[in-house]
C-alpha cells in the first residue's frame, strides 16, 4: 500500500543536494548519551582514555570518528553544504561524543569507576 510508505519515514533521503540526513538521527544519539551520562559521576576535569577492553575499543572508534569529522568539515566548508550535508558533520560530532560516553559507561558497568584525570 502506497499510503503506508508515505506514512513512513526512514530518515534518509539521498538527494545529494544536503537534505540526505535527518535530524532525527542526531537526536537519538544525544538520547542515548544522556541516558548514559544519567548513570555516570559528573566529570570536573578531563580524563584519559583507559579502562576494560570494551572501552578501549570504543576509545579507538571515537579517534576514527573524530578523523571522519576533521576529513568531512573541506566537504561541508567548500560547497556551502551544497554536495556535503551539514548535518553529516553534526552527526559525527555526536557519534564521536556517543563512543566517549559510552567508553565511560562500559568501564562503569564494569565497576572500572576509576578514571585518571589528565594533569
Amino acid at each position: 500500500d502506497d499510503d503506508d510508505d508515505d506514512d513512513e519515514d526512514d530518515g534518509f533521503d539521498a538527494d545529494g543536494i544536503g537534505g540526505g540526513f535527518h535530524q532525527a538521527h542526531i537526536v537519538a544519539l544525544e538520547d542515548w548519551i544522556d541516558v548514559m551520562t544519567d548513570d555516570l559521576p559528573e566529570l570536573t576535569s578531563f580524563i584519559l582514555p583507559t579502562g576494560g577492553k570494551a572501552a578501549a575499543h570504543l576509545h579507538v572508534c571515537r579517534t576514527v570518528c573524530r578523523r571522519a569529522e576533521r576529513r568531512v568539515v573541506p566537504l561541508v566548508v567548500t560547497s556551502s553544504g551544497k554536495s556535503c550535508d551539514p548535518n553529516v558533520l553534526r552527526y559525527l560530532n555526536r557519534l564521536s561524543d556517543f563512543f566517549f560516553t559510552a567508553a565511560r559507561w562500559a568501564n562503569y558497568r564494569e565497576g572500572r569507576s576509576h578514571e585518571v584525570l589528565y594533569k
